[in-house]
């Protein structure tokens, strides 16, 4: 059953960087459970080592991962953003 979240997670990640949303590829190494509804994607890339997804019986897996993944970017993009600031104001 994992096998096809662990496919359906990779076509979202491929959607994702094809929509210029994902600002680097990634592939989806390994999906593994964390307890009642709760998963780890793993990825080989030190950028972006995993992320936790919360999925429950009934929930689209591949919209549950969209939004974790868009919602993981952003909070990417805010640090970066925090830190170019800093170094503007440091100049």
């Amino acid at each position: 059953m994992l096998d096809d979240q662990k496919i359906d997670a990779q076509q979202i990640l491929d959607e994702l960087f094809g929509e210029h949303l994902l600002p680097f590829e990634l592939s989806a190494c390994l999906l593994d459970p964390l307890g009642s509804e709760e998963y780890e994607v793993r990825f080989h890339d030190s950028r972006l080592p995993w992320i936790q997804v919360s999925w429950r019986q009934g929930q689209c897996f591949k919209d549950v991962f969209r939004t974790a993944m868009l919602d993981r970017i952003e909070r990417m993009n805010a640090g970066v953003n925090r830190k170019q600031q800093y170094v503007q104001t440091e100049n």
